[in-house]
């Protein structure tokens, strides 16, 4: 190293060393850094700490100071709930009001509903062993669930807190909660829930006061248990119902996601399963309402997602509702005089009509007298049959007359040889000159097909057939089960439903005692037709096995009775000589022209033109 260099680094090493020593802090000084960085890192430890516990973390960093903390939540609740923050920590607590129907549970913790127990009904729930247990029924019950106020926050633009959020101080008092929250500035929150004996009804009040808004946004979302063993009839029997003050009740889709958006005054939205719903009934109404469902999976826990949004308009009085949770018993929802019975599903137009008005009151009466709901359903489907029995019998005697008229149709057919166009001419012919008509047998069963549509949906939406058992069923509103396959067939099931298989064997014995009595000439032509009446009874096991066990059984009756009823009218009421006679005297009057079976023989006579032209046509 050069002399110079040696020299320089010298000087530059004592300068450094004399500026370090006069200006190196004194020890005052070198304290007080220190405790700027001791603080530094404590906050940084509080940060950390404030983090895990808004994020519900259990461990909390050593070493952090919990009245620090506290003042920095208590900085961030103030920042985030404004004249709120008080009311946005404390802990939970439930509190019960009950009475013979049900028990209500409550929490602080927004001054809402936690959970509902209906007492007279019961939870199925099947083993892996597929025995049934039966469980406490709950509604309302999900932690996911909310019945929230969302309230402007002052000072904010356009900030709103949840009610959900916010801790209410609850006052019992005989069958009487009230859920107080008051706050610094001159609001108030109070919540007021009565219940009465011998009911489902909730009386619910709220009352604002110091909230400067014209409505109060009220948003509910409840997640639907599964609460039946047919999951699959629940799920689409399930959905969100309202009513418009100066409509019908009106609903969202049963098999999909769906949003309705109602722009009008509503009187009431209901959250609806295949048997019970949980409704609320404003006094007044609210402003406007969407009412959405959402889908869930099918192997998730619950069934549909359902959310309400109402405005609650607000009068500077208190705002009174009622709120009811239970059964879909049809006289205590009619009781509200609100049409809230419709979240019933029985169906629109006349079938719903018809299930509302004669086929239910009918069924209540009976169950007045019998308490077994299978003899009731036997007692039923005789009543029916009993009231539908002139139609029957104008079918029967229309049948009859063909069944006289057979051999000389058999006769004619023989002669004209196997042309099938000659042998429908020559039968029409025939029907025309002795009186018969061959839709005679139809047009009565047709009539009875409202009935019969009425009263498939009938039985799987009234709560009087649930869990009711008769014979081998333990529950008519759902499939029973007479045994369990060691395996699944597709679009069949795992299970055997004997009151189908019933249904299944008696229309082809039916099908077949009909047969006897009708002009199978045409199938004789199409043998698949023939066929297809044995084969749709087979086909429809796959439909009705997973179906309503009412519903099977009453189709089991009926096709009994009807045997009995067809073996009977035809071979002891109906005198077949008569018709002999009749249809001889027919014969003999002069026939009028025109009519439908004239003009049916017109159309016969222009194909066998047709067809007799084409096969010229092919000769040459």
């Amino acid at each position: 190293m050069e002399k110079n260099n040696l020299i320089g680094i010298t000087l530059i090493f004592v300068l450094f060393y004399v500026w370090v020593r006069y200006n190196a802090p004194s020890e005052a000084e070198m304290q007080a850094i220190q405790a700027t960085q001791d603080s530094i890192a404590m906050v940084q430890v509080r940060a950390d700490s404030i983090a895990r516990l808004e994020t519900a973390d259990p461990i909390v960093a050593s070493g952090a100071d919990s009245t620090a903390v506290d003042s920095i939540m208590a900085v961030r609740r103030n920042q985030k709930y404004g004249e709120f923050a008080d009311q946005a920590s404390g802990t939970e607590q439930t509190s019960v009001l009950e009475n013979d129907k049900f028990k209500v549970t409550f929490t602080n913790k927004g001054g809402r509903i936690k959970q509902v127990l209906v007492k007279d009904y019961y939870k199925l729930r099947l083993t892996e062993e597929k025995e049934e247990i039966k469980e406490a029924l709950y509604l309302l019950e999900d932690e996911k669930n909310k019945f929230e106020y969302l309230l402007p926050v002052p000072g904010s633009a356009g900030g709103t807190v949840s009610t959900s959020e916010l801790y209410f101080t609850p006052t019992v008092s005989g069958n009487t909660i009230k859920f107080a929250m008051r706050v610094g500035n001159g609001q108030m929150v109070e919540q007021t829930y009565t219940i009465a004996e011998d009911s489902y009804n909730i009386d619910y009040q709220v009352n604002f006061q110091g909230v400067n808004a014209a409505s109060v946004p009220l948003n509910w979302v409840n997640y639907l248990d599964r609460l039946e063993r047919n999951t699959s009839y629940e799920r689409n029997f399930s959905s969100a119902y309202f009513k418009e003050v100066e409509d019908s009740p009106d609903y969202c889709s049963c098999t999909g996601d769906d949003e309705e958006i109602v722009e009008s005054k509503t009187k009431w939205v209901s959250h609806v399963n295949q048997f019970f719903n949980s409704s609320l009934i404003a006094d007044n109404y609210f402003s406007k309402a969407t009412v959405t469902t959402e889908m869930l999976p099918e192997d998730g826990p619950d069934l549909k997602k359902l959310t309400s949004r109402m405005d609650v308009p607000l009068t500077g009085q208190p705002v009174n509702m009622k709120f009811y949770v239970g059964p879909n018993e049809f006289n205590r929802l009619a009781a509200y005089d609100l049409e809230l019975e419709d979240v019933i599903p029985y169906g629109r137009s006349i079938f719903g009509t018809v299930n509302r008005w004669i086929i239910r009151p009918l069924f209540n009466i009976l169950t007045g007298w019998i308490a077994s709901a299978g003899l009731v359903i036997f007692l039923l489907t005789l009543i029916i049959k009993v009231v539908l029995y002139p139609l029957t019998y104008k079918m029967l005697y229309s049948q009859s007359k063909t069944q006289v008229l057979k051999p000389k149709i058999e006769a004619a057919k023989a002669k004209v040889g196997d042309d099938p166009q000659k042998q429908q001419m020559e039968t029409m012919k025939l029907y025309r000159e002795y009186g018969v008509n061959p839709m005679g047998g139809c047009f009565p069963v047709f009539l009875q097909m409202p009935i019969w549509i009425a009263l498939y949906r009938f039985f799987p939406a009234s709560i009087e057939f649930r869990q009711a058992s008769f014979l081998w069923a333990t529950d008519l509103s759902s499939y029973d089960v007479f045994a369990y396959l060691p395996f699944e067939i597709p679009f069949y099931g795992s299970h055997v439903s004997m009151f189908t298989l019933l249904w299944a064997v008696t229309t082809v014995i039916y099908t077949w005692y009909n047969s006897k009595s009708m002009d199978m000439g045409a199938m004789a032509n199409n043998p698949m037709m023939k066929y297809m009446q044995y084969l749709m009874p087979v086909m429809f096991l796959f439909f009705f096995n997973s179906f309503a066990s009412g519903l099977s059984c009453y189709l089991f009756f009926s096709n009994v009775l009807n045997i009995g009823q067809n073996v009977i009218t035809k071979e002891v009421i109906i005198d077949k000589k008569k018709i002999e006679k009749e249809l001889a005297e027919h014969h003999k009057k002069p026939k009028k022209k025109g009519g439908f079976q004239e003009r049916l023989s017109k159309v016969l006579e222009e194909q066998k033109k047709i067809a007799e032209q084409q096969q010229k046509k092919k000769g040459k």
